[in-house]
Order: structure tokens, then C-alpha cells, then sequence
């Protein structure tokens, strides 16, 4: 069976979009699946880290990292779902016309949103873009500060935006930008608990809204 495309994109950068894809792909491989990463951010952090990574804990056949235009995200990601069950692509912090092409593929678009009204303006454009390619969308509320009245208002706007906002939060931690760092997720670490314990409900409600 041809693998999953799952597309994450945000038009405002500092999202965490990076973060997101990272976390979501190191959670599905500990869980045995094969991940492609494919890179059209021309910012490189993703590479970046899977070099760390490859210092770090040596090759590993199941998980493969890749980079393409954005353009070419669509060519690029038909071929590594003939290979991996999952392929997770990142895109650069921008929606016009060379979004089109992750989007137009992909099984299921994350929108990553931190909590601030200006973040959540910028999903707009972002999420009109997938209705008209008419791509199955997902919120995730990011860098959050679970409990405070800003949270919860910006997840009660974002449900009015008409897209589907993930129950799963993911809060604003240190142990994100650490682990990044170190070519490493939240789940390669017991050392994170909490955030692992996010990404792991994150993953859940993800793959239950694939196909």
C-alpha cells in the first residue's frame, strides 16, 4: 500500500513548523513506521538537524531525509510514499502559488498556529488555499501556555475559521528546542516527559484523520 503525504504549512514564520514535522516524523518511526522527510523550506533547518542526527545516531534506513523546490514537492513526494509509509513535508513560510504542489498531494495539511491573534490571521490565507485544492485540514494550536485566557481564545477563534482545530496542544517548551538540537525529537528522550507525552496524542489525532 502506497504510503501517507502529510503536508505542514503555515504562512507566518516562527510557527514551528519545523518542530511540528520533526516531532511527528521521530514519533512515527519509534513506532515502527518508515518516514520520508522532504525539505522545501530553502531556510535548510531540517537538514541541519538530520545531519545531527546522523552524528548522532548513525544511518538508519527507515528514515530518510530529502530536499526539492517547491515546486517539485509533488513529483518528489508521489515517489518516496512508493517507499515510506509516511512522508512529511515542510514547507517554506509563505502561501502563494508554489504551496500548491504539497498541498495538491497531501493526504492531510497540518497548520501549525501559535497563540497570538496575528498567527491566527495568518492561517487564513493558508487554510482558503487548501479549501480550493481541497485538501483535509488540521489546526494544532503550537507554543501554547495551556490554561491561560489567550489559549483558550485563540483556540475558540480558530474553530471559527471552518477547519478542524487537533485537541492536542502543543506548549511552548524548552525541551523542543533542545532536543532539535541535538538531531533528536521528544520521543527519542525519557528526559522529556511532558513534551513527549504531547507529540504522542499529536500523532494519535493525526493519524486517525488520515485516510
Amino acid at each position: 500500500m502506497a504510503g501517507r503525504i502529510i503536508t505542514v504549512a503555515q504562512q507566518k514564520g516562527g510557527s514551528g513548523k519545523t518542530t511540528i514535522a520533526i516531532n511527528l516524523a521521530v514519533e512515527l518511526r519509534t513506532r515502527g513506521h518508515s518516514v520520508a522527510l522532504l525539505d522545501t523550506d530553502p531556510q535548510g533547518s531540517m537538514g541541519r538537524w538530520f545531519l545531527e542526527r546522523l552524528q548522532r545516531l548513525g544511518e538508519d534506513e527507515a528514515l530518510e531525509f530529502t530536499t526539492s523546490s517547491a515546486w517539485g514537492a509533488s513529483y518528489e513526494s508521489e515517489k518516496l510514499k512508493k517507499r515510506f509509509d509516511y512522508v512529511i513535508v515542510d514547507t517554506p513560510p509563505k502561501i502563494d502559488s508554489d504551496l500548491r504542489p504539497a498541498l495538491r498531494v497531501a493526504d492531510l495539511v497540518v497548520v501549525p498556529v501559535a497563540t497570538s491573534q496575528v498567527d491566527l490571521w495568518a492561517t487564513e490565507g493558508v487554510l482558503d488555499l487548501a479549501r480550493r485544492e481541497r485538501c483535509e485540514t488540521l489546526i494544532v494550536l503550537n507554543r501554547t501556555r495551556p490554561n491561560t485566557r489567550l489559549a483558550i481564545e485563540i483556540a475558540e477563534k480558530a474553530s471559527e475559521l471552518g477547519a478542524e482545530v487537533a485537541q492536542a496542544q502543543v506548549a511552548n517548551r524548552v525541551a523542543y528546542a533542545e532536543t532539535l538540537g541535538q538531531g533528536l525529537g521528544a520521543g527519542d528522550t525519557s528526559r522529556t516527559g511532558a513534551a513527549r507525552g504531547e507529540i504522542e496524542v499529536l500523532t494519535d489525532e493525526v493519524l486517525t484523520r488520515l485516510p
